[in-house]
């Protein structure tokens, strides 16, 4: 059975800095693309990023280039969110999600297995 458990999220001043991290079991971790969603209150799920099997190519939403950064470990079954110049507008739960294959995808379809989420709270 596949489980995502993400950690890391919390309360944070606009300007600062939040790691999430997302623990992978049940599966060939190197063998998934990898991605972050958040849903923020009242919106739908949206994408915010999205690594390769092999870590070579990533994807962001406009929204959040240069100040995310995803990567993974593939010996630890983790993926991680670098997550910079947080803003207000950054608030939401925070999704790990992963599908099997090669492709970079965007939207939530495309992705099989999810997480439980992990709330990030910026403040102004």
């Amino acid at each position: 059975q596949v489980h995502l458990v993400e950690s890391g999220g919390g309360l944070v001043q606009a300007g600062g800095s939040l790691r999430l991290s997302c623990a992978a079991s049940g599966l060939t971790f190197g063998g998934y693309v990898m991605a972050w969603f958040r849903q923020a209150p009242r919106k739908e799920r949206e994408f915010v990023a999205t690594i390769s099997r092999s870590r070579g190519n990533t994807d962001y939403a406009d929204s959040v280039k240069g100040r995310f950064t995803i990567s993974r470990d593939n010996a630890k079954n983790t993926v991680y969110l670098q997550m910079n110049n947080l803003q207000p507008e950054d608030t939401a739960v925070y999704y790990c999600t992963c599908r099997l294959g090669y492709e970079l995808r965007y939207t939530e379809t495309d992705y099989t297995y999810w997480g439980q989420g992990t709330q990030v709270t910026v403040s102004s």
